[in-house]
């Protein structure tokens, strides 16, 4: 008990006054705040990862409601891509015609580095295929690719013997703009060989 000190007119007398139910308003009041800037802090966090474009107006002038329905049919968009996309490898995969292509050119005898640029509608593969001499930066691929139109998804490589494959999988930034795959083409083969 906390005892507060009140002094009427005349007398001396102290009231006692129970300190334990404002303590827990001010707690609740304290978890209440605290929640709420971190579910703030955790909206923000989820807006800034939506990609620019796809926002019509300004993050700041959305609400937070608005930026979580964003978010939310972002995530159920990169869900049916993803969906897509596996459906179309299933079909590459039991087709053979993308791993066909690359494997032929490889029995042939073609000469390493080799560079495959694949367009799906508005998806982009790209494939290169180096020896483990060979360097460049996996960074200047990805600005070409990028200032050419596309929106890189992803990105990998892997080394098996003396050969390096890199897979990259992008997305038309721009739909009506789309991507100069011609020329894309040609400016990775000028940086690889």
């Amino acid at each position: 008990m906390l005892c507060v000190g009140v002094r009427e007119r005349g007398g001396k007398s102290m009231k006692k006054i129970s300190s334990s139910s404002e303590a827990s308003k001010l707690d609740r009041k304290m978890v209440e705040r605290n929640r709420r800037i971190q579910m703030k802090s955790l909206s923000f966090k989820l807006a800034s990862l939506l990609p620019p474009h796809y926002i019509k107006s300004s993050k700041e002038m959305l609400s937070q409601l608005d930026q979580l329905d964003l978010a939310a049919s972002y995530i159920k968009q990169l869900r049916e891509r993803v969906e897509k996309l596996k459906g179309r490898k299933e079909q590459a995969m039991s087709s053979g015609s993308s791993s066909e292509t690359i494997n032929d050119k490889m029995k042939i005898g073609t000469k390493l580095p080799l560079v495959d640029l694949r367009e799906f509608g508005s998806s982009i593969d790209v494939i290169l295929i180096t020896g483990l001499q060979k360097n460049f930066m996996l960074s200047e691929v990805l600005s070409i690719l990028q200032e050419e139109g596309a929106e890189v998804v992803s990105a990998s490589f892997s080394a098996v013997g003396d050969k390096v494959f890199h897979t990259i999988h992008a997305q038309v930034r721009i739909s009506r703009l789309g991507v100069e795959t011609s020329r894309a083409r040609q400016r990775l083969q000028d940086l690889v060989f």
